[in-house]
């Protein structure tokens, strides 16, 4: 069964790696990795995920020539946050884009949710490993109370009516993102709209130790060759490292654990550019890797050479969300989130925050997927209205819109 986690920090790192050395204490690890017990649906949810993840990255690194990191497992989670308050049209959309199947229903899905989230957040105790989800709604909005009881229960959300109005709601929401990714993520809004009535949002952060460690003494600088041709001296650890190897048309892949192995890090390495690469990568692409690496039992040693870094990442995803099949979601007057409430409204943005830092000891990476939701604006009654210029007229019968009769002036003097 192919770890969900993986897309998690694996994808995100394509230009980095991890690997190990013996620990510390000159002891072997256990590297015996914890069953997780998925049914046959949760099992189908999770490759799908993964499918959703690789998509989803492939079409934010068109666009995008730095470093960046993406949480497929946020931001699955925050939309189906928000797949739970949608109907029609627009929960169709949705579920597509999340790759779920066909014939699941939404108590389905949330019931796998539950118990995947459940066996993750234990299956490693060397591993540490937080989800959170929040709902803040503006005071005074009414949001449907069954939806509020299934985020409660199914998602174990904090929900929490804010005035919006005041910078303390902007504050507390800011203050909810950085306590839950361990102060990595101190901030996700930098205001709160007019508009605006509610925020889905997801916080997932994980710390691993590699279950072998690389030894600092032997970190030094060495060339990164940043476009093939020109280079930079980055600092590089230097370990022998307990990993499994694959290779394929055009590229090298290497995957290094953590803890007891449930967790572990997937480097792909192209051959050409990085950009031609991530042209070619599809989520078959990524099952061949990761299924090379199921058929090896064991992790061999191997001396890996891999550059220390560091950053942090912002993307508005809703231009590639659109271009997966979300589209009635984000469209004002088109949008049906009646499951969350009878006003009309409709997400604004969809957006992630992300935190990665690698090193000699292991991996921290932290990411915060948050929904916007807006009320529809409608534009205010005029003042006044001029008919100087040809028009259409019309009559018709309003209770069934029955049209009786319909015409143009072109002149009134005619």
């Amino acid at each position: 069964m192919k770890n969900p986690v993986l897309i998690i920090l694996g994808l995100a790192a394509v230009a980095a790696f991890v690997s190990c050395s013996k620990n510390n204490s000159g002891e072997e690890p256990d590297l015996t990795p914890k069953t997780i017990e998925l049914t046959t649906k949760a099992a189908d949810v999770i490759a799908y995920g993964n499918d959703f993840g690789v998509e989803l990255f492939t079409k934010v690194t068109r666009t995008e020539n730095k470093n960046l990191m993406l949480s497929p497992l946020s931001a699955s989670t925050a939309l189906t946050m928000l797949l739970n308050g949608c109907e029609g049209d627009t929960y169709d959309q949705l579920k597509e884009t999340l790759k779920y199947p066909e014939g699941m229903t939404i108590n389905e899905i949330n019931e796998v949710y539950r118990s995947l989230v459940s066996q993750l957040l234990v299956v490693d105790s060397k591993v540490k490993l937080a989800l959170a989800n929040a709902i803040f709604y503006r005071q005074g909005f009414s949001v449907k109370s069954p939806f509020l009881t299934t985020m409660d229960t199914d998602f174990e959300a904090e929900i929490a009516g804010l005035d919006f109005n005041l910078p303390a709601s902007l504050t507390t929401i800011n203050k909810w993102a950085s306590d839950n990714t361990n102060g990595k993520i101190p901030k996700v809004l930098d205001e709160i709209s007019g508009d605006a009535v509610m925020f889905l949002m997801n916080a997932l952060y994980f710390k691993g130790d590699w279950s072998y460690q690389f030894d600092k003494a032997l970190t030094s600088d060495r060339p990164f060759y940043k476009d093939g041709s020109t280079s930079v001296d980055v600092s590089t650890m230097k370990g022998e490292v307990g990993s499994k190897v694959t290779f394929g048309t055009g590229y090298k892949a290497i995957e290094m654990p953590y803890g007891r192995t449930n967790f572990t890090m997937v480097v792909i390495v192209p051959e050409g550019t990085l950009s031609d690469f991530i042209t070619e990568f599809t989520p078959e692409k990524w099952n061949t890797i990761t299924s090379a690496y199921d058929a090896q039992e064991e992790y061999s040693e191997l001396i890996v050479y891999m550059p220390k870094y560091k950053f942090s990442y912002e993307k508005y995803l809703n231009d590639q969300l659109q271009s997966m099949g979300m589209l009635d979601a984000f469209s004002p007057g088109l949008a049906n989130l009646s499951g969350i409430s009878d006003a009309s409204i409709y997400v604004s943005f969809v957006k992630q925050n992300t935190f990665v830092e690698v090193d000699e000891k292991g991996t921290e990476a932290a990411a915060v997927t948050t929904i916007g939701v807006e009320v529809t604006s409608f534009p205010p009654q005029p003042q006044e209205f001029v008919i100087d210029k040809p028009f259409v007229f019309a009559i018709r019968e309003r209770t069934t819109n029955t049209l009786l009769f319909i015409g143009q002036v072109v002149n009134p003097l005619n």
